[in-house]
């Protein structure tokens, strides 16, 4: 098994719990964005540097993503996409991305995208805080000792 991460939007309080999580279960994890990242030196811990533009590091974790993995992303097309590969995808609030939500979340996505682009809704997610944290945590460390199980 192996984590990406999709790793432009993802919040440093959340990098933090997966290097943690990677160096206490030693698994590998990998984080893909379009920026320089600091990342703790670990020879679980790798980061892939994608050219600029949209959706070009969630086309890099769908290509590369394999049955079983973990993604790490709020992005629900790419979580449809990985979860149509057998992968799981992880929100950075705690909800996981699996084959009986996943098409729902991405039929509600489409419209509230279209809701927001007719004026009829603004604004968007409140910032990560201490329970979305603890609620992400919760379920990484139920999602990995279900996968060792399986191993």
């Amino acid at each position: 098994m192996h984590i990406w991460v999709d790793a432009d939007a993802c919040p440093n309080v959340i990098k933090e719990v997966l290097f943690k999580a990677t160096m206490r279960r030693e698994i590998k994890l990998t984080l893909v964005a379009n920026s320089v990242l600091s990342v703790p030196s670990s020879p679980l811990i790798n980061t892939i540097r994608v050219s600029a533009g949209f959706d070009v590091a969630d086309d890099e974790i769908a290509r590369l993503v394999e049955p079983g993995d973990l993604v790490i992303t709020a992005d629900i097309p790419l979580a449809n996409a990985i979860v149509d590969k057998g992968a799981t995808g992880l929100n950075p609030r705690g909800e996981l991305y699996t084959e009986d939500n996943v098409k729902g979340l991405l039929r509600m996505r489409n419209l509230m995208e279209e809701l927001r682009s007719g004026g009829m809704v603004s604004g968007g997610p409140a910032p990560i805080g201490p329970k979305d944290k603890q609620e992400f945590t919760n379920q990484l460390d139920k999602f990995l000792t279900r996968n060792a199980k399986k191993s």
